[in-house]
């Protein structure tokens, strides 16, 4: 970006003329994303197969000014997701940024995994998210300029157990995949980054923590901000990434965890600090 004049914070952030496309738009980070996206001008294709809770996005971003298009799609189907970019195509005539976000897991022992259950897993979450990244990179790559931002997971570089083996694995198949992207096409002008939430609270999440009251405490202890994490906080960054502000941002894996990542896992959050003067910290 020349410096042959100020830039305003606004115009860094300007999304106006810019087309997205975010999944999983009816709820959670989805949800957040798309409306952050049309806060800064964009318009904005909303793909889920909740119906009911892509119309309420819609409607929101409508009455902000903004266009919205739904599109009730299956991003595990390579085939439905090239259905939905040629609709894209016919409608808008671009895309500019992608927040490739939906995809189902599955809990089970490693033990216990059946095999067909992993290959589900892997579709959702791997050759989906591949498949609607690819149909957005071909666009991309021709208008010479665009942006991906795929969900990943802390699970991708830390191992959850609890059951979490194949979301984990698929998870470190997303993270390898955007530095592939980003190596391949950051040349070409599309820049591939991804975010790796720890716990987000959602639908599925609080259904957990209702069963296990423990399971919220236990979170915290090695969350440092002292709590979870909420789908508006998704909404800055998915601004920043699609934006012309993070031009030289690509191949980044970036934390959004309230200092999880940071944290050693033996490490002790500040707000659990108990009287620590009488004791020093052995380095040979």
């Amino acid at each position: 970006m020349p410096l042959d004049k100020p830039q305003t914070a606004i115009s860094l952030f300007d999304l106006h003329g810019k087309v997205a496309v975010v999944s999983g738009a009816a709820q959670g980070l989805g949800k957040a994303t798309a409306l952050a996206l049309a806060g800064a001008g964009a318009d904005v294709v909303l793909v889920d197969r909740n119906i009911s809770g892509l119309e309420s996005t819609a409607d929101l971003i409508k009455a902000s000014g903004r266009k919205a298009l739904i599109s009730v799609t299956n991003v595990s189907d390579p085939s439905a997701i090239s259905e939905l970019f040629l609709r894209v195509d016919s409608i808008f005539g671009r895309v500019d940024f992608l927040g490739n976000i939906a995809g189902d897991g599955h809990l089970a022992r490693p033990e216990e995994l059946e095999i067909p259950e992993l290959h589900i897993v892997l579709q959702n979450l791997v050759v989906g998210r591949f498949a609607m990244c690819q149909q957005a990179g071909k666009r991309m790559l021709s208008q010479g300029r665009g942006s991906i931002m795929n969900i990943g997971s802390l699970a991708s570089s830390t191992a959850l157990g609890r059951g979490h083996i194949a979301y984990s694995m698929a998870m470190g198949a997303v993270v390898q995949m955007t530095r592939e992207l980003s190596t391949e096409w950051s040349h070409r002008g599309v820049r591939v980054n991804c975010v790796t939430p720890a716990q987000i609270v959602n639908p599925g999440l609080t259904a957990r923590m209702s069963e296990d009251p423990t399971l919220e405490s236990r979170f915290l202890h090695g969350i440092p901000a002292n709590r979870l994490g909420q789908p508006t906080d998704i909404m800055g960054l998915a601004v920043f990434l699609a934006s012309d502000s993070s031009a030289w941002v690509t191949g980044a894996i970036i934390p959004l965890d309230g200092g999880n990542m940071a944290m050693n896992a033996g490490g002790t959050p500040g707000h659990e600090h108990r009287n620590i003067q009488n004791f020093k910290v052995e380095t040979k």
